[in-house]
């Protein structure tokens, strides 16, 4: 789920800029060396209001030319090929038009994981590795002939669900999404991390498709965002991730409801659930509806950038 937080990372266009963007685009499309390229799609993307846009211009060129993204200044004076030329500048116009980098190179890092993203599923964020280090420390201890059952709630991209099990090789991981075609992109994730016969990836609507009583660990990245907040959300965010994965009802709890009381009766009695939300009042409403679904020791803890975000109980 985006943060209010990572959601002003970049600004809005402002309109005398549009005639500099297409300036400084043509520029990049000319350019000869790796050092010229860079420079000159620098440029474009700080006038199409990108704050980022020197790291980007960055990743962009390394995933032109197919070579780490540090690797690419050890080589600044090289000559690109016409055709390279002409693979950056698409690429640069593609993020300077708002595009999100993660969509025009294809995939993003998640707990030194690589995973495939498209605009079906919610690009995986910085801020959830926090909550899957949570869970983690909320599964039981390895034990022989014992494996236990993570279940991750709106999965999306699959990167909750392919951390834990990359990560705890014992555990089986059932990952769950209501659209069918960010579940599609989730098995493709699954397939290419070589994690296949340990996860599986469910289209349902929460947990109505799974049976009660039997999982050791429940773990969700639900729909948070008030409505209202949406409209006002960077275009990268609001215009590229699905509505489906932001949208949380008019107080952003509305996902939440339903959820809480559905993982109470599948978590097995001393399992846990363990939830990201919008923080702030989000936080105290999240831990009143755990307490009163028979969670106990419920708990909060905060994200990366010191907003408490989290919050985990144990099922009684």
């Amino acid at each position: 789920m985006i943060t209010d937080a990572s959601a002003d990372t970049v600004r809005e266009e402002p309109a005398a800029g549009i005639a500099q963007t297409a300036r400084e685009a043509r520029a990049a499309a000319t350019a000869r060396t790796v050092r010229e390229a860079l420079a000159a799609a620098t440029a474009t993307l700080r006038a199409a209001g990108i704050e980022t846009a020197g790291t980007d211009a960055e990743w962009l060129l390394a995933h032109v030319l197919g070579v780490p993204r540090l690797r690419i200044h050890l080589a600044a004076d090289a000559a690109l090929s016409e055709h390279e030329r002409a693979r950056y500048a698409s690429a640069v116009r593609r993020r300077a038009a708002r595009e999100p980098l993660q969509h025009v190179v294809g995939a993003e890092d998640f707990r030194g994981l690589r995973l495939r993203v498209t605009p079906d599923v919610l690009i995986p964020r910085p801020e959830t590795e926090a909550l899957v280090e949570w869970a983690l420390a909320l599964l039981p201890p390895r034990a022989v002939g014992r494996r236990p059952l993570v279940v991750d709630v709106g999965t999306g991209s699959g990167c909750i669900a392919c951390a834990i099990a990359a990560e705890r090789p014992d555990v089986r991981v059932v990952a769950v999404d209501v659209s069918t075609a960010a579940a599609a992109v989730a098995r493709d994730n699954v397939e290419r991390l070589g994690l296949r016969g340990r996860i599986t990836v469910v289209s349902s609507d929460l947990l109505g498709a799974l049976r009660p009583g039997r999982a050791d660990l429940v773990v969700a990245n639900p729909p948070y965002l008030a409505t209202s907040v949406i409209a006002g959300l960077a275009p990268e965010v609001r215009d590229a991730d699905p509505r489906l994965a932001l949208d949380g009802g008019s107080d952003g709890l509305a996902i939440l409801r339903r959820l809480v009381p559905q993982a109470a009766a599948l978590v097995r009695s001393g399992g846990a659930l363990v939830l990201e939300t919008g923080g702030g009042v989000h936080i105290e409403a999240v831990g009143r509806l755990l307490e009163a679904h028979a969670f106990r020791d419920v708990a909060r803890r905060d994200d990366l950038a010191g907003v408490t975000r989290f919050v985990a109980g144990r099922r009684d």
